[in-house]
């Protein structure tokens, strides 16, 4: 690996950390740990504290939410407007506000697609179409209160884990694992982890800011958003439950730990990802993983840099930037999300379009021998819509094996415009339509044949 230093590097061996020093990387970093990564069991299953934390905001706040989000869009709107017609300095010369407001015109286009969605959602004007309950609503009352809370706390509470040595330490001791099987930084297997017991968006969240940071280049970057931000396991519990298959949930999340991994493995190594350039965001210098030094654990090594980077972090400058997250989240996100997503549940709801994607799938699953393959069939790409839009298609499908395939291939796929695409496209990762389509359609291929063979071992 390059930079990896033939001998030891004597400086480390003198090198000298003050009590306080090491403290100020375990104690951020624990508490981090403890808010994103470790679960807990509550009345309604198995969370994390920061999505707990979230539930009791979106409780306190009720139905003042929606209206939030609504007057978040417009201010959104309103700056992207002002910056790109008048250009006043005090946003033009303003890194933040300049990067949040002066977008190019498809985005605000965009932007005030989502401001005029949510105003006709939430007022119950316009068009049924956009605020019908599977439409515009769902993601009003159902999708938004949950980012606007979950993106709150994340966003004010990610340099816990970004800025206090956390990533370095986890970078050393994964390293030999994440590059040759997923040709991934070992500082990755943290954006997993946090988002496996978390959140996707956790994920997401994490991976930018990582990115715009320069610490992953556009091919992992783009790898580590569309393979490593995995469903959480909350929502797995939702599914399986919402299609009667509780009693296989351990069979269930085991048969998507496999199949997962099966993803994570091929689609770094087959376009588009692999496509992807191994160069830096544009307004970053790219900072290489270093390897561990020769003579010195991976343990001791990464517990060397940690320690190093939260040595140079200052608290003051952390709020600053969990404040920048928040705003960049909110007025930069929800609009993209409310926009694409009220589009691609409108073509879900509307039209026939996805039974229509669905169809090459029948002489598929015949083969494959599923039980109701015509029935089945549109679940296998409705998801690209929405996460829980399978479950709802395939609810009332009798037989349990295609069941577990369905809540299976719902959850392993990734990929959905009403939260993870909008998420994707709304954020400065090298992602556009056409690599959340391929990247959809080529997780489905590879892991359905997984996920058959085992639910035909299961139910046999």
């Amino acid at each position: 690996m390059n930079g990896v230093p033939k001998v030891v590097d004597k400086s480390l061996e003198t090198k000298s950390f003050t009590v306080r020093d090491v403290l100020k990387f375990l104690l951020p970093s624990l508490i981090g740990i403890l808010l994103f990564i470790v679960p807990i069991t509550t009345e309604d299953g198995i969370t994390i504290p920061v999505a707990f934390l979230a539930s009791q905001i979106n409780a306190y706040l009720g139905d003042y939410i929606p209206f939030m989000t609504v007057i978040i869009m417009a201010i959104s709107v309103l700056g992207s407007l002002i910056a790109i017609i008048i250009k006043p300095r005090f946003i033009m010369e303003h890194p933040g506000l300049n990067a949040l407001f002066n977008i190019r015109p498809f985005w605000f286009i965009i932007r005030l697609l989502g401001a005029i969605f949510a105003g006709f959602t939430f007022y119950r004007i316009g068009p049924a179409m956009v605020h019908s309950e599977d439409t515009g609503a769902l993601l009003m009352y159902d999708l938004l209160p949950i980012l606007f809370s979950t993106l709150l706390l994340a966003a004010l509470l990610l340099p816990l884990l970004l800025n206090f040595g956390l990533m370095e330490f986890f970078g050393a001791l994964f390293a030999k694992v994440m590059r040759p099987l997923f040709k991934l930084p070992g500082r990755s297997s943290l954006d997993c982890l946090a988002s496996w017991v978390g959140d996707a968006t956790i994920g997401v969240l994490l991976t930018t800011k990582q990115y715009e940071e320069g610490y992953y280049t556009k091919r992992e970057a783009a790898v580590i958003a569309t393979t490593f931000s995995v469903v959480s396991i909350t929502f797995s519990i939702v599914i399986v439950t919402y299609l009667n298959l509780e009693e296989y949930f351990f069979y269930y999340y085991g048969t998507i730990l496999v199949a997962g991994l099966a993803a994570a493995l091929i689609m770094p190594r087959i376009p588009p990802l692999s496509r992807k350039a191994d160069t830096s965001y544009e307004n970053a210098e790219l900072i290489k993983e270093e390897g561990v030094p020769a003579g010195i654990s991976a343990f001791r090594w990464g517990g060397y840099q940690a320690v190093t980077k939260a040595k140079g972090s200052r608290f003051n400058a952390v709020l600053k930037e969990g404040t920048q997250n928040v705003m960049d989240m909110w007025l930069g996100v929800l609009p993209i999300v409310m926009a694409i997503g009220t589009i691609a549940l409108i073509i879900a709801e509307y039209t026939p379009v996805f039974e229509l994607l669905g169809a090459p799938f029948i002489p598929l699953l015949t083969l494959m021998q599923i039980p109701e393959a015509t029935a089945a069939a549109p679940t296998m790409v409705v998801g690209f819509a929405d996460m829980f839009l399978p479950a709802v298609v395939g609810s009332g499908i009798e037989s349990p094996l295609t069941r577990f395939v369905i809540a299976c291939i719902s959850v392993t796929q990734l990929i959905y415009m009403s939260e993870t695409g909008g998420l994707l496209l709304g954020s400065k990762l090298p992602i556009n339509i056409v690599d959340l389509l391929l990247v959809f359609l080529l997780r489905t291929l590879i892991t359905l044949p997984i996920i058959v063979v085992i639910a035909h071992f299961i139910f046999s």
